[in-house]
């Protein structure tokens, strides 16, 4: 399979080494945030981008002929855990998904180098990945969303926790869900490639 592992380079070792990097941040943080006890000093922050002021602070001085509006962004002083909770979901999800991502991508890259690329277990691994990109990054950006809203609802009195303030916190990963859709594509195209490969290599 020389040849297969040749083709995927240099994707598959910036890969790993992004995957073994993220990991070893991620480890890092998490030691340093346990030993240092700053789990309860995690601040419970939200801006509310769909209300602006043209009341701005004298520090930005913007250039003639051009308007400075300012975005509210509410803390809370002494964030209790549910309004912690509601700060670390509104990002969490994505960076779980971006590391399962890397972590399905190397399984899939390195499979592919020890199996060769046109076999049914890449084509599996391939369908896994897309639909693991199309499902989670949806899934993601709805907790994400809803845990924003329900924060801002938390700490500002003009704001309520409904479908309205929920929509505006909502992104639509697109770029996530067409790579998904991509990938799903390819997986098909990988099987059908297999299955011609066997065919040839019956024939002959």
């Amino acid at each position: 399979m020389t040849e297969d592992r040749k083709m995927l380079e240099p994707m598959a070792t910036v890969v790993s080494l992004a995957l073994r990097t993220l990991l070893v941040f991620l480890t890092a943080g998490l030691v340093f945030s346990v030993i240092h006890g700053s789990w309860a000093d995690v601040d419970a922050c939200i801006a509310d981008e769909s209300t602006t002021s043209s009341v701005t602070a004298d520090a930005f001085i913007p250039e003639n002929g051009t308007q400075v509006d300012s975005i509210p962004r509410y803390c809370a002083e002494t964030p209790d855990a549910l309004l912690r909770l509601l700060d670390e979901l509104g990002e969490l999800p994505s960076t779980l998904l971006l590391i399962s991502g890397l972590f399905l991508l190397h399984r899939l890259l390195q499979g592919a180098a020890r199996d060769g690329v046109y076999t049914v277990q890449t084509a599996s691994r391939l369908r896994v990945l897309g639909w693991w990109l199309l499902a989670g990054s949806l899934v993601a950006e709805i907790i994400e969303a809803n845990a924003r809203a329900a924060l801002l609802a938390a700490l500002a009195k003009s704001a309520d926790f409904t479908a309205g303030s929920w929509l505006s916190m909502w992104t639509p990963p697109y770029l996530a869900v067409l790579t998904g859709l991509g990938l799903l594509t390819f997986a098909r195209i990988t099987r059908a490639g297999t299955s011609m490969r066997e065919d040839l290599e019956g024939i002959v």
